[in-house]
C-alpha cells in the first residue's frame, strides 16, 4: 500500500469530474462540427481546474506534511 493519498481529495475529484464532463462536451460538439459549443466545452475544463483549486485552498485538498526545523535544516 502506498503511504500517501495520491491525491485522492474532494478537491481533485470535482474538479476532474468538471473537466472530465468539459471533455466529453467538447468532443460531442466537436464531432457535431459546432465550433461554439466546443468552446463552451473547453471553459468547462477550464471551469474544473479553478473549482478545484479554490476547493483545495478552501482545505479540501491534500493536507501538507508538517516538518520540524531540525528536518527542514537537514535537506538544505
Amino acid at each position: 500500500m502506498a503511504g500517501s493519498s495520491h491525491g485522492h481529495t474532494p478537491a481533485a475529484w470535482t474538479g476532474v469530474t468538471i473537466a472530465f464532463i468539459g471533455f466529453c462536451i467538447s468532443g460531442a460538439f466537436m464531432v457535431m462540427a459546432n465550433p461554439l459549443g466546443f468552446w463552451a466545452g473547453l471553459i468547462v475544463v477550464a471551469l474544473g481546474g479553478v473549482v478545484g483549486l479554490a476547493m483545495r485552498a478552501a482545505g479540501m485538498g491534500a493536507k501538507k506534511p508538517v516538518r520540524s526545523l531540525t528536518e527542514a535544516g537537514a535537506k538544505a
